[in-house]
């Protein structure tokens, strides 16, 4: 999964901007079953928001968790904020972006272990666009647990 977090005074987003920004986000991850990308906005107030020492209310950060796929370069890292850049630069807001890649085996969805990328289960977990039971091997997960 892509786990966003987007750390925001309450009021720099409306509710259409949030839906618009996850969607772009969503969009972005066309390749992934889209229950897989979670998008959260976590209000911080201004008195709790501090850029160089000072309130900023035009600020945002944004951590991103990788586990569905690791981000193999730059390039696709400002591919991805592109998608997002009539939200951040295109309205005027500074922000600051760090994106980490976690092990997929210590990753699960509903108790289950995702199916390898692009696997006849991962598709069908797109195609469902939500976590079925599937049987994996241990070449494929790195464990000799069954589903």
């Amino acid at each position: 999964m892509p786990f966003h977090r987007f750390y925001c005074l309450p009021n720099l987003y409306t509710t259409e901007e949030k839906r618009a920004i996850a969607q772009a986000v969503t969009k972005f991850y066309s390749f992934l079953p889209p229950f897989l990308v979670i998008v959260n906005f976590i209000d911080v107030e201004k008195d709790n928001f501090y850029v160089s020492g000072e309130p900023n209310d035009k600020y945002l950060r944004i951590n991103v968790t990788q586990s569905a796929n690791p981000v193999p370069d730059r390039a696709w890292v400002e591919s991805w904020e592109k998608a997002i850049e009539p939200f951040t630069k295109g309205k005027g807001i500074d922000y600051e972006l760090q994106m980490s890649n976690e092990d997929p085996l210590l990753w699960s969805v509903n108790g289950l272990s995702v199916p390898p990328f692009l696997s006849e289960d991962f598709m069908t977990w797109k195609k469902l666009n939500r976590p079925v039971a599937w049987k994996y091997s241990a070449d494929e997960t790195g464990s000799k647990a069954e589903q």
